[in-house]
């Protein structure tokens, strides 16, 4: 079995500099890696990697901490973080805390005892309830909400949510109303000061009646659908803070006869793949969730590796897709 002093050997290169090859390819010139791989390639060497993490008292592996595994927009997410950690030679652990601090604390002393090196947090930072960030745990956040205090990776949901109820008002709807999630949730609350905003642009006052709290699942959005349903004077559009929910209300609207959207238009939030496929197919806001994925992975990776990335907040771009749960008010 090849060793890395034979890789060292048919390349024509040191030691120390065919180990930084394999470590921080970033660090080694173009004309060294094509000489180390082509020795690779040659010799079929295979890295030695337990021995490598002792080396650089790293593990190697990522812990990816997961509020609600059957989320389908975290799922996406995952995907890009693991895309990435694949090829950078991390491995990934999925923690799923279901919502429990406990559960999220037994994942991060992972970290602590150096049985992983980094976290990538998927739930949004709460002040006062957050655990992270943590002293010499390295983290990144992919919540997205505003001022969180430590590197994080997210969109804008309140100018999100404002194109979302521009468009309404654009199309005639004046009582719009709002499947929410949970009202402490830094999502809804960035989300409704979008919506906020929009309405008070547009002169329309905010009424509090038109606000129905669900929690990001289907179910809740089934349920919550049914406040607007019992209105005297119902909304004609709904905005929900997420596709799920969304999705719950159409089906929740078709069940009392309500026609979507004839009678009250849909919107949603997060384009998960299933929105594009439902009946009718659901206008929403784009995340772009696998790049906030990779570009977690990436920002978290560096932090591991000592190096000094560019930024600590990126913040993607967003996109507004009309489909055909949503048109002109008719009433």
């Amino acid at each position: 079995m090849a060793t890395i002093r034979d890789v060292s050997k048919e390349s024509g290169l040191s030691i120390a500099t065919v180990s930084r090859a394999l470590s921080s390819p970033d660090k080694v010139s173009q004309e060294s890696l094509k000489k180390v791989q082509d020795a690779i390639d040659k010799l079929q060497y295979q890295p030695n990697m337990l021995s490598q993490k002792f080396r650089n008292k790293r593990s190697n592996t990522i812990v990816i901490l997961v509020p609600n595994l059957s989320n389908l927009f975290f799922a996406k997410v995952i995907s890009g973080i693991e895309d990435i950690a694949q090829k950078s030679g991390y491995s990934v652990l999925l923690g799923d805390t279901r919502d429990s601090e406990q559960r999220e604390r037994d994942y991060i002393h992972l970290v602590e005892t150096r049985q992983a090196d980094g976290i990538i947090q998927l739930k949004p930072y709460q002040e006062n309830i957050s655990i992270l960030p943590r002293k010499n745990v390295i983290a990144v956040n992919t919540g997205g909400c505003e001022n969180t205090p430590y590197p994080s990776v997210r969109i804008d949901n309140a100018d999100a949510a404002k194109k979302v109820v521009d468009y309404l008002i654009e199309n005639g709807h004046r009582r719009i109303g709002v499947i929410s999630g949970l009202r402490t949730n830094p999502h809804t609350i960035d989300r409704m000061k979008g919506y906020k905003l929009s309405l008070q642009q547009a002169g329309i006052e905010f009424d509090p009646s038109l606000i129905a709290e669900g929690d990001f699942t289907l179910w809740s959005g089934l349920n919550a659908v049914q406040h607007f349903t019992r209105m005297q004077q119902r909304p004609t559009a709904i905005f929900c803070m997420n596709d799920e929910m969304a999705i719950g209300a159409i089906k929740g609207l078709k069940d009392k006869n309500i026609k979507v959207p004839g009678d009250m238009s849909i919107t949603g939030f997060d384009n998960i793949e299933v929105s594009n496929y439902c009946d009718p197919p659901l206008t929403t806001v784009f995340q772009p969730a696998v790049k906030l994925g990779e570009k977690a992975a990436e920002l978290l990776i560096q932090l591991i590796e000592g190096e000094q990335p560019s930024q600590t907040e990126y913040i993607l771009p967003h996109e507004f897709v009309i489909r055909q749960s949503s048109g002109i008010c008719q009433s």
